[in-house]
């Protein structure tokens, strides 16, 4: 390895960055302090990446992304590749990745379609191999991809969420928060939040009760029996009773006590633009 000072960023007398010399770096990217490039990697102009992450080799980082301190890039990475949709442009858009977030062997990330828009993952996620995430979606925090999920354009999974190995998502639905699909699954509409779903299309199996109660690093980890219990309640007026899902909304409120997560689950649903499936 060869250590190299740069320019960029102003980094002090002690601050380096390790970079093997058969990668290619642009005098245009910014490097933080103790970041480290692997043998063959490409990294562009326009790129931002935080103090202590670490590029493995053959990874290739495109313009106009941003990566955050503390990250594991891992060999055959493609990060900010220029959305796939064929309505774009190759104007600037952005891929914006958070901070601690592990991206095991070939995981692609494309940037937004839209002008100025942005691709966004959270911080401290884990995608596992092969995991593919297209254009202008929005990852939140603390989630695990396994190997070869596959996310459509416009998706969005909320803060701790949890997709199982090959499943693929329709673009434009939505994932809610400590929800758990299942592993070679086809989701077309939206999965709630702390459920769990799995198909061919998906529908709503049950309560992500193991994930409620098990979880180590979200402050759901301290949802009280009260709360868990409501959700219980909750979860069979709307998906297991005579009731449609409007009617269900309406019992659900007027049965049970205020609760900000029970609320929190009726208005992801209300929300929801592609459906939910039960």
């Amino acid at each position: 390895m060869l250590i190299y000072e740069f320019e960029s960023g102003k980094p002090g007398e002690d601050e380096v960055r390790t970079i093997h010399p058969t990668a290619i770096v642009s005098p245009k990217a910014e490097l933080g302090e103790d970041v480290e490039v692997g043998p063959f990697s490409i990294i562009g102009e326009d790129v931002e990446i935080g103090r202590g992450t670490v590029i493995g080799p053959h990874v290739q980082i495109d313009r106009w992304t941003t990566i955050g301190e503390e990250c594991q890039i891992f060999f055959g990475c493609t990060l900010g590749n220029p959305s796939k949709d064929l309505k774009y442009g190759g104007w600037r858009s952005y891929a914006r990745i958070g901070n601690r977030n592990v991206l095991r062997e070939y995981v692609s990330i494309s940037r937004a379609t839209t002008e100025d828009g942005a691709t966004i993952i959270g911080d401290d996620n884990l995608l596992m191999n092969w995991v593919n995430i297209a254009h202008d979606s929005v990852i939140g925090n603390r989630t695990i991809m396994a190997n070869l999920t596959t996310i459509g354009g416009h998706v969005t999974i909320e803060d701790d969420a949890r997709i199982g190995a090959h499943a693929a998502f329709h673009p434009f639905v939505r994932v809610g928060k400590m929800a758990m699909a299942g592993a070679c699954s086809k989701f077309v509409q939206d999965v709630p939040p702390f459920t769990v779903a799995d198909g061919h299309p998906a529908r709503i199996r049950g309560l992500n009760i193991v994930g409620l109660r098990t979880s180590k690093v979200h402050p759901l980890a301290s949802l009280s029996p009260e709360t868990i219990n409501h959700l219980k309640q909750a979860y069979r007026i709307l998906f297991r009773s005579e009731f449609n899902l409007k009617q269900a909304i309406r019992q659900v409120r007027d049965e049970l006590e205020p609760d900000e997560e029970v609320k929190y689950l009726l208005k992801f649903i209300e929300n929801s633009t592609r459906g939910i499936g039960i």
